[in-house]
């Protein structure tokens, strides 16, 4: 069974470097607020996970958590997280390295 979530070679270089200067990392899969659906990266202890947050895996070592209605919207997809040249999202910790995280998405033939 594939993983829920997963990372290109691209993210998971971007992660070991925001790794080495952040230390313990996690990501949360916007729900589409501010910075629309972008994965958000934050220092462990930063961001406040909640009640209804559905951890989805680990990429680069990193916990990756969905809000709850996000899940329920993505339930049937499978998410690849990449790093493309850009501005990052405002409040995550890619924003001044000049490159951003993106979600991919695939759907999966059944709900797991």
């Amino acid at each position: 069974m594939k993983p829920r979530v997963q990372a290109t070679e691209a993210a998971l270089k971007l992660i070991r470097t925001l790794q080495a200067r952040h230390g313990d990392l996690l990501f949360h899969q916007s729900g589409g607020c501010c910075d629309g659906s972008a994965p958000m990266c934050y220092p462990v202890g930063d961001f406040q996970i909640g009640q209804r947050d559905v951890l989805l895996g680990q990429i680069g070592g990193c916990d990756f958590y969905i809000g709850g209605r996000q899940w329920e919207t993505w339930k049937h997809t499978r998410l690849t997280i990449d790093a493309v040249p850009g501005r990052g999202a405002g409040f995550s910790l890619e924003a001044p390295e000049g490159m951003r995280f993106l979600t991919r998405s695939d759907l999966c033939e059944v709900p797991e």
